[in-house]
């Protein structure tokens, strides 16, 4: 179920001691210093601000619309404050909210919030995430009420639901694998929660994991509109980061941007509030990781006919050959490459039409010094110049041409995305 948010690619965890992810989280700056230092650092390794903080609202405060296909979900307020945040919770509460999904009053929690993935979480973390939250600035905001109908509405069903899907328990190390292949897992699949955005969900909403990472949808609001994007596959598929090297990987969690791709849409939040702030060593064992997931693909439909490859070549040599080369190549100073682009192939176009018709959608806060001064072409809207037919044709081209293997683009997604 395409659960907007619960973000991102990439994303990040603790820390874990000779292989074992529980005994600690130590080993480098991301982990030194107080309790509540390491749990501030596991908050933003998990994002925790983008999902719990509406725009205009206090940090943490709640309140942020998540679309889902059930109705509207709602974040709730995880300040100290003891009526309307958590500030009366327990230890032993907090835990079971975060690994288990479950209220202090026994209520389940929908999975929008990500306790699927966060189960793998170790005592030590846990404790740290708790004391940093206990200190953060409570604010009164109430929870805001979920929009959903009959049966959605009715809590106690998510108990079937779990029954069926969740699987409740920590993260094991593989004492085969090195230390930081084990990190960069426990990062991806536990407080980074990856699979939450980029895996496809089926139709009670749970992640597929015969495809997990592979892609998923989600609808996600960005500039004032609610669209549906389409999260890459992260998978060491072609179409995924399979041709992307360890340090292409960093620099774009890091930097906001590498030699492959920059960060746009949903994922502007991901890495301003969470990846760029991480360790090196964690961003490297990320990469690590995700370079070791057997390369998994989804369908993207069929390929266009030869009558639309033609018209969508002209309307490329018109309105990107300049920048992204007539090769599809792009270069340091014009453009990234969309030969390979995991927005190019992913299996579902909604991002690569949302970029053409409704431009990049750019981070407000510069991810880092180095995005500021990255060379590329700045590229602007092009939903008034193609029309829907114009637009199918360009983007069908673009996935099937320079050796790239994806579905052309119907009309009929490109009107949906407008």
């Amino acid at each position: 179920m395409p659960f907007n948010r619960s973000l991102l690619f990439a994303a990040v965890l603790l820390l874990i001691q000779n292989v074992q992810p529980a005994a600690g989280s130590d080993g480098d700056t991301s982990t030194g210093g107080t309790l509540v230092e390491r749990g501030r650092y596991l908050a933003l390794a998990g994002n925790c601000q983008s999902c719990h903080t509406r725009e205009g609202g206090a940090p943490f405060a709640g309140g942020l619309a998540f679309a889902t296909p059930f109705g509207t979900l709602y974040s709730t307020n995880i300040t100290s404050d003891p009526e309307h945040g958590i500030g009366a919770w327990s230890e032993q509460q907090f835990a079971a909210a975060v690994r288990e999904g479950v209220r202090p009053s026994g209520e389940h929690l929908y999975p929008a919030f990500p306790y699927t993935a966060f189960t793998r979480l170790s005592d030590e973390d846990i404790s740290a995430l708790f004391a940093y939250m206990k200190t953060v600035q409570p604010s009164s905001d109430a929870a805001r009420e979920n929009e959903l109908g009959f049966p959605y509405n009715m809590r106690w069903g998510i108990g079937l639901w779990k029954w069926l899907y969740f699987d409740e328990g920590r993260f094991q190390a593989d004492a085969s694998r090195p230390a930081d292949w084990n990190r960069g897992k426990y990062l991806v699949e536990g407080l980074g929660h990856c699979s939450a955005c980029h895996s496809p969900r089926n139709f009670l909403g749970a992640e597929r994991t015969d495809v997990a990472l592979s892609g998923g949808t989600y609808k996600d609001k960005v500039d004032g509109r609610v669209l549906d994007w389409s999260a890459t596959n992260l998978t060491s598929a072609d179409s995924g980061v399979g041709q992307w090297s360890d340090d292409e990987i960093v620099q774009y969690l890091k930097l906001g941007f590498s030699a492959r791709a920059g960060v746009f849409g949903p994922m502007n939040d991901v890495v301003v509030n969470s990846t760029r702030h991480l360790s090196d060593a964690d961003l490297r064992a990320i990469a690590k990781y995700l370079k070791s997931v057997p390369p998994t693909t989804q369908e993207s439909g069929p390929a266009s006919d030869e009558s639309t490859m033609q018209a969508g070549a002209l309307q490329y040599d018109i309105h990107c050959g300049t920048c992204h080369l007539p090769t599809g190549l792009g270069s340091d100073t014009t453009g990234p490459p969309l030969v390979g682009s995991a927005v190019t192939l992913a299996a579902d176009p909604a991002s690569l039409i949302n970029v053409t018709l409704h431009g990049p959608h750019l981070p407000s806060t510069p991810p880092s010094e180095e995005w500021l001064h990255r060379e590329w072409q700045p590229m602007g809207a092009f939903g008034e110049k193609l029309t829907d037919e114009d637009a199918a044709a360009l983007l069908s081209y673009i996935r099937g041409s320079w050796g790239n293997k994806a579905g052309g683009v119907t009309v009929e997604q490109v009107q949906k995305q407008r």
